[in-house]
C-alpha cells in the first residue's frame, strides 16, 4: 500500500511539474502545433487558395517534376529534400550548372515553412505560394524563365487534365497557377513532435532530460527569438551582442534593416549545417554560437548538451510522402538545356 501511494504522489508531483513547465514555455512565447485535424487546417490554409486533395496531389508531382527547371535536372525537391528533413545537407545551396548559391546561403527547410511568418533568410517573400516563384525562376537556382515553365506543363496534356479537376474546367495554368499548387503542397509539411504533445498535456511526452532542456532554453533566452508555433521564422536582428565567427563567408546582410530570419528549431538534428551560410556543422556548436552573438552570453558544455537534448525532442513526424509518378512528356515539350 506504501509503495502504490509513493508512486501515486510521485506521479501527481511530476505532473505537476510538467504543467509548471508548459506554463513557462507558453510564457516564454511558445506554441505548440495544435492536436486536433481541424485545428491545424484552419492554421496551415488559405483561404485565397483552399487546400483540397486534388491540388495537394497535383503540388506534390510538381514539386518533385525536375521539369521546371532549365536543365530538367533539378526540383523543389533537390534542394528541399523531403527525406533529408526537408534541406539538402551541404552549406551553400548548388543549382543550375552545378554552380554554388552566390551569397553562400543555405537551403531553410521546407517542413513547417508554412509556420513561417516571411520567407527567404531576407524575409522578402509573404507566403509559400509567392516564395515558390523564386528558386525555379533564379538563375543559379532552376535557372528557369516564366514562358519555359508554362510551356512545359501546358505540353502534358495530363498535367492540363489535373490542373483542370483541381481549380475548374476554365482554369489558365500559368506560372503563378502553378507555383500556388507547389505552394499548396508546402503548406501540408508540418511535422507535430514530442514537445507539441508535451505542450499539449501528455506529460509523458518528453523525458526528464528533455524537459531539463527545455527549461534551460528557455532559462538562457533562447524563445526570445524561437518562439510561436514556427519556433522561429520571424524577423530579428543578428549578431546584437557579437560577430558571428563566419560572418565573412558570403555577403550576406540580411534585409535593408540587417533584419535576419530566425530559422524554425524544428527538425533541426535533421537540418544540418546551420546558420544563413551553413558554416556551423554541430547543433552543439550552433547552440554555444547563438549563445554569443544573440544572447551575449557563454554557454558551457553541460548547457549546450542539454539544450540539444530539448531541440532534439522538435523532430517531428512527418507526412508520409509516396514518390509521385509523372506523367510523361510530349514531341511539344520544350527539351532540357543543361548548358
Amino acid at each position: 500500500m506504501k509503495i502504490t501511494s509513493f508512486i501515486v504522489t510521485a506521479a501527481i508531483a511530476s505532473s505537476a511539474l510538467a504543467s509548471s513547465l508548459v506554463q513557462q514555455a507558453t510564457q516564454a512565447g511558445m506554441k505548440p502545433i495544435p492536436s486536433s485535424k481541424a485545428a491545424v487546417l484552419k492554421l496551415i490554409d488559405d483561404k485565397n487558395n483552399p487546400i483540397t486533395e486534388a491540388k495537394v496531389e497535383l503540388g506534390k508531382k510538381l514539386y518533385f517534376d525536375p521539369r521546371l527547371s532549365k536543365s530538367s535536372l533539378i526540383s523543389c525537391n533537390t534542394c528541399h529534400n523531403l527525406a533529408m528533413g526537408g534541406a539538402d545537407g551541404v552549406s551553400a545551396a548548388i543549382g543550375h550548372k552545378w554552380t554554388a548559391n552566390p551569397h553562400h546561403l543555405n537551403s531553410p527547410t521546407v517542413y513547417n515553412a508554412v509556420l513561417n511568418a516571411t520567407q527567404f533568410w531576407d524575409g522578402r517573400s509573404p507566403h509559400l505560394e509567392d516564395q515558390a516563384q523564386g528558386p525555379i525562376q533564379a538563375g543559379p537556382e532552376m535557372a528557369a524563365p516564366k514562358e519555359l515553365v508554362e510551356e512545359r506543363i501546358n505540353s502534358i496534356p495530363a498535367y492540363v487534365a489535373e490542373f483542370q479537376k483541381a481549380y475548374g474546367e476554365d482554369v489558365k495554368v500559368d506560372f503563378k497557377k502553378i507555383a500556388d499548387t507547389i505552394g499548396v503542397y508546402e503548406r501540408t509539411l508540418i511535422t507535430p513532435s514530442p514537445f507539441d504533445d508535451f505542450m499539449n498535456g501528455d506529460s509523458t511526452a518528453l523525458n526528464q532530460a528533455q524537459q531539463d532542456g527545455l527549461k534551460t532554453f528557455i532559462d538562457k533566452g533562447c524563445a526570445t527569438c524561437h518562439n510561436d508555433i514556427g519556433l522561429g521564422g520571424t524577423m530579428q536582428p543578428f549578431e546584437i551582442a557579437d560577430k558571428y565567427k563566419f560572418a565573412h563567408i558570403g555577403d550576406f546582410k540580411g534585409d535593408e534593416n540587417g533584419m535576419v530570419k530566425t530559422p524554425t528549431l524544428r527538425n533541426i538534428e535533421e537540418t544540418a549545417p546551420y546558420f544563413h551560410n551553413g558554416k556551423i556543422w554541430s547543433l552543439k556548436d550552433a547552440i554555444k554560437e547563438m549563445g554569443s552573438t544573440q544572447l551575449g552570453i557563454s554557454i558551457n558544455d553541460t548547457e549546450a548538451a542539454s539544450i540539444e537534448t530539448f531541440l532534439k525532442a522538435l523532430t517531428g513526424r512527418k507526412p508520409q510522402v509516396i514518390y509521385p509518378i509523372l506523367p510523361p512528356s510530349t514531341d511539344k515539350t520544350p527539351q532540357p538545356d543543361a548548358l
